[in-house]
């Protein structure tokens, strides 16, 4: 997806990765290193990324350490966020929407001040409102997002970046919004993962058979980490001509799908509960702008993808623990 001349551009440049030990953020930070970047990785976690970049930890809710990092970057791919499933960011909001607030409005201002040449900045399809096919086009601002707290503050970033270029000209700042993206690396927490990590959780914890809400017809969207972060790279390239591009796997897959695989490459038997909610009947992304603008092409296949999860997760079960979880920080 990303040529030669593309991977030229990052060569001997300094670039800053939040969210370097995360799901999308280990293979920007990998990708960069294969391109010849200088790599700056940040994160809580206590986690290694790759053996190529600095590795840096560090609290992105700190203003002041912001400015520390992104001294002197070229590039900044602002990837970190707060990866929960639905019931966890209901039940603890303020665990979600105030620490994205602090740190998006934190990163991106330190980037800002200290005249980054380019930014990527990492929203989500929960910023949309609700709607089966989600395009660019037919956004509306006037309409509550999907995901009401981490929905809304990610909203605010993009209202952030839109702010600056209004008042300074600035049209260094991209954006983009994935979709429900999947892979090694994953958040495998039992509490907080989101449906492909839960399921592999659920499996390895001995559930048998493996009882999958609804009745399987739920339609989605599920793109490939490695894939969406090559996205990413090709949207701080390009830009996003003062607006965003999706990021979507390309496809729609419905749950039976998605269960199927799973259940091929794990070797388990499933069932569905009919009883239990299924959730939005369908829920996917156009993603023809980003193919025009950016030259995105997913490439990774579902059984690829899942497979290629499910090998990491064998070996990382317990990786999780070493993550930063903001929903244990709550108190009352």
């Amino acid at each position: 997806m990303i040529g030669t001349q593309i991977a030229a551009a990052f060569e001997n440049r300094t670039a800053l990765v939040t969210g370097g030990t995360g799901l999308i953020g280990r293979e920007v930070v990998r990708r960069l290193c294969d391109f010849g970047a200088r790599v700056r990785s940040v994160s809580l976690d206590e986690l290694p990324t790759d053996s190529r970049a600095e590795q840096v930890s560090g609290d992105l809710r700190s203003f002041d350490f912001c400015r520390e990092i992104t001294l002197n970057m070229d590039f900044v791919f602002h990837v970190a966020g707060i990866k929960g499933s639905v019931d966890v960011t209901k039940a603890q909001p303020a665990s979600t929407f105030v620490p994205l607030m602090l740190m998006n409005t934190s990163v991106l201002e330190a980037a800002r001040e200290n005249g980054a040449a380019k930014v990527v900045y990492t929203s989500t399809i929960g910023v949309y409102g609700a709607a089966d096919e989600f395009r660019e086009e037919d956004d509306d601002f006037l309409t509550p997002p999907m995901d009401v707290y981490p929905g809304w503050a990610k909203r605010m970033a993009e209202m952030q970046i839109a702010a600056y270029r209004e008042q300074f000209g600035h049209d260094h700042f991209a954006i983009v919004r994935p979709c429900n993206v999947y892979g090694p690396g994953d958040n495998f927490d039992p509490a907080t993962a989101m449906v492909i990590p839960s399921l592999m959780a659920r499996i390895a914890a001995g559930e048998r058979p493996l009882s999958v809400w609804g009745d399987g017809s739920a339609i989605r969207d599920f793109a490939f980490s490695t894939d969406v972060a090559e996205g990413i790279i090709l949207a701080l390239h390009h830009g996003t001509r003062g607006s965003f591009v999706n990021l979507g796997g390309g496809g729609a897959c419905s749950i039976a799908e998605l269960v199927e695989t799973l259940s091929k490459i794990a070797g388990v038997d499933y069932v569905f509960d009919t009883t239990k909610p299924a959730g939005y009947p369908v829920r996917i992304m156009d993603i023809s702008r980003a193919r025009d603008w950016l030259g995105y092409n997913p490439e990774t296949n579902l059984e690829a993808g899942m497979q290629a999860t499910w090998d990491w997760f064998q070996k990382n079960a317990d990786a999780y623990l070493a993550r930063k979880d903001f929903f244990a920080e709550a108190t009352p």
